[in-house]
């Protein structure tokens, strides 16, 4: 009985905690993280103000909180590409990454827009890692050129971290246009190929 109410008193607290998660994003949503404040994510979540207190300690943790959610899920998605056979060709698992990826922005869009209107100053900790993952994926890329290097997949570039600062800043300028400015779905895969066609083979005929 007592793992029956412990299991039960659990499940409250995870739904709790949940239900400020979501009502303090749809605060941040409209009213922009700067704009938001803790009286404002308690109206929306319908709990008490020292409720909300046993669950997070500010605004920023809320935040945080669902900003860790975000990159958790797309770090998932940057997997490295496989080779051998039996196993599609690179650029068809590269094209699914990007595609998994702008997918998992699409599905969290609300979040993905406060991140790029507020960017600047957002927050030091959010800054910090937003920095971070922007590092690993600069990190990311770099490695998959040594590796497309050797497989004859790409030529060899002498600074791989100036293109992969290239990349991630054009797949950056992507998502504002498509996921930020505009409201209709995003095609995922369309864009992917376009977006692995052209830093695969540029401009040049």
């Amino acid at each position: 009985m007592a793992d029956g109410r412990t299991k039960r008193a659990e499940q409250v607290r995870e739904q709790r905690r949940a239900q400020i998660l979501a009502a303090a994003l749809e605060v941040f949503a409209g009213q922009g993280y700067h704009g938001a404040a803790v009286s404002d994510l308690v109206k929306a979540a319908g709990v008490a103000r020292g409720t909300f207190y046993l669950y997070f300690d500010s605004k920023e943790a809320v935040f945080l909180e669902l900003l860790d959610g975000l990159l958790t899920t797309l770090r998932r998605s940057v997997r490295g590409v496989q080779m051998g056979s039996g196993v599609p060709s690179a650029e068809e698992q590269l094209i699914g990454i990007v595609a998994t990826v702008l997918e998992t922005v699409q599905h969290n869009r609300a979040l993905t827009r406060i991140i790029f209107r507020e960017a600047v100053g957002l927050d030091p900790k959010v800054d910090e890692k937003l920095g971070a993952f922007y590092d690993e994926l600069n990190q990311y890329i770099v490695a998959a050129l040594k590796v497309g290097e050797v497989t004859g997949m790409v030529r060899r570039v002498t600074d791989p971290m100036l293109v992969a600062t290239c990349v991630v800043g054009s797949f950056r300028s992507v998502v504002q246009l498509y996921a930020v400015n505009r409201d209709e779905p995003m095609d995922a895969p369309l864009l992917a190929r376009g977006i692995v066609d052209f830093h695969l083979r540029g401009l040049a005929v």
